[in-house]
């Protein structure tokens, strides 16, 4: 840290392990409290301001006033989908009665990956940008990263949301910003070695993707100048511990990572342990629920994460269901109070795959996947229907070193198969395929290749 940074900050900041102490920290109880007021605020807004929840709500028979306690807002407040928004943004484009601020005060427009089918249309406030940069900061300082840093941003500036906010969020802690727009990946190496930065922000399997290039080009990306890589838009480094092996070595770098849902906030930043990400409760509230039967899951059980976010002026969403499978924990070692959920997400509902009566869950596989050293980060799970079952075969790239050792190759398969049947009590196809034959992603990567009948895939898929 610069000797000027170093003087303004004063040593109790620069040494803090949270950015905002006071909330970070703060006991359940006054935390409740405040969620409470906020979301009785956000009810009222919503129901002011947005055409859609005021007709939402009133089919319910809802008034704000209704709302006196958190167990009411839970079981009153209508659950939301992006289906929804979505329907009502193609009858009304482009972002339909959903919309609570009029377009003078929107001054960012971003959209989802589409990762579920069509995308969905984000307008932003000036207030949402900031807010949406908090919850990245929070994350930055945790690891480590401080406003004398140089972040490096791996990726094309277009619409998705995901990495807008992580700029945000290096704004908000006010450290310079590289942006490797429009670069290959080999470009995106060059720049890295010739400006010197010491954060890299990209997917997790693109900054592995860098380092496997970088090797080619002759350059130890090991021995460059980044301290720190961060991570979002696919299970990284909190979700898949053999991925942050992985990335921390081949970077020698600290590996963290953000969940966020882009229309929704950046809402969960990494756990300093690397176990886990935290739910900014400053700027969220959620709560979990079995996504068949809608009734809320307690502690420590896996249930469908709900949220709704205050940073969200120009397009609320309460109640909103994320389709993320998660295991809430209150209270961690580390000292945030703010929920935990372990390992991440563990898996999606519209992701499971029931075969042979044992249901099975990407992030699941992918965990297993990585347990195997001889089996690169380069894989595809495909789904296919035989005899009225889900079918998942697993097609996988063997590392480089045994590019013409097909022996190896069937010896492989056999041992992953085995692996995955030992933990998961269920046999999945295993099929070895040319190394560099799977398709490489800058974005998110692509691991489920859904070639089931229409009638058995997602509905926005279909």
């Amino acid at each position: 840290m610069t000797d000027a940074l170093s003087h303004a900050l004063g040593k109790p900041a620069r040494e803090s392990k949270f950015w905002n102490a006071h909330i970070e920290t703060m006991p359940r109880a006054q935390l409740d409290a405040l969620q409470l007021q906020r979301l009785q605020k956000l009810v009222r807004y919503a129901y002011e301001r947005s055409p859609f929840y005021r007709r939402k709500f009133d089919s319910v028979g809802l008034k704000p006033a209704d709302i006196r306690s958190l167990e009411d807002f839970k079981h009153k407040v209508p659950l939301t989908d992006k289906s929804e928004f979505i329907d009502q943004q193609l009858d009304a484009p482009p972002y339909g009665p959903t919309a609570a601020l009029p377009d003078d005060f929107i001054v960012h427009h971003c959209e989802t990956s589409g990762s579920t089918g069509k995308p969905l249309a984000i307008p932003y406030s000036m207030y949402d940008t900031v807010r949406y940069g908090e919850s990245w900061a929070c994350g930055y300082w945790a690891l480590g990263i401080r406003p004398s840093d140089t972040f490096y941003f791996a990726f094309g500036w277009g619409n998705f949301a995901g990495f807008w906010s992580a700029y945000w969020g290096a704004r908000r802690l006010g450290c310079r910003v590289i942006s490797g727009g429009g670069l290959d990946t080999k470009g995106h190496v060059q720049a890295i070695m010739r400006m010197r930065p010491t954060v890299l922000i990209s997917t997790p399997t693109f900054a592995l993707r860098m380092a496997a290039v970088a090797a080619e080009m002759g350059v130890d990306v090991a021995a460059s100048s980044i301290k720190f890589t961060y991570h979002a838009g696919e299970p990284g480094p909190t979700a898949l511990p053999a991925m942050r092996r992985q990335i921390e070595q081949a970077w020698d770098a600290r590996a963290g990572e953000l969940l966020g849902i882009a229309e929704v906030d950046a809402f969960a930043p990494s756990c300093p342990n690397g176990d886990g990400v935290h739910v900014n409760e400053l700027d969220n509230f959620t709560w979990s629920i079995d996504p068949q039967t809608l009734q809320e899951v307690g502690d420590g059980e896996i249930g469908e994460n709900v949220i709704t976010s205050f940073s969200n002026t120009a397009q609320p969403l309460l109640n909103y269901r994320s389709h993320d499978l998660v295991r809430r924990r209150s209270g961690c070692s580390c000292g945030r109070t703010w929920v935990k959920f372990e390992g991440s997400v563990l898996g999606r509902t519209d992701f499971m795959v029931t075969v042979r009566g044992t249901n099975v869950y990407q992030t699941a596989v992918e965990h297993l996947i990585g347990q195997i050293p001889e089996v690169s980060h380069s894989y595809e799970l495909v789904l296919t229907r035989e005899d009225d079952n889900d079918v998942m075969t697993i097609r996988f790239e063997p590392v480089k070193a045994l590019a013409n050792d097909r022996a190896a190759w069937s010896a492989l398969e056999r041992r992953l198969s085995d692996h995955i049947h030992q933990s998961l009590h269920v046999r999945l196809k295993t099929v070895a395929v040319p190394p560099e034959s799977l398709p490489r992603y800058e974005l998110k990567t692509k691991r489920i290749i859904d070639q089931r009948p229409k009638d058995f895939r997602r509905a926005l898929d279909r």
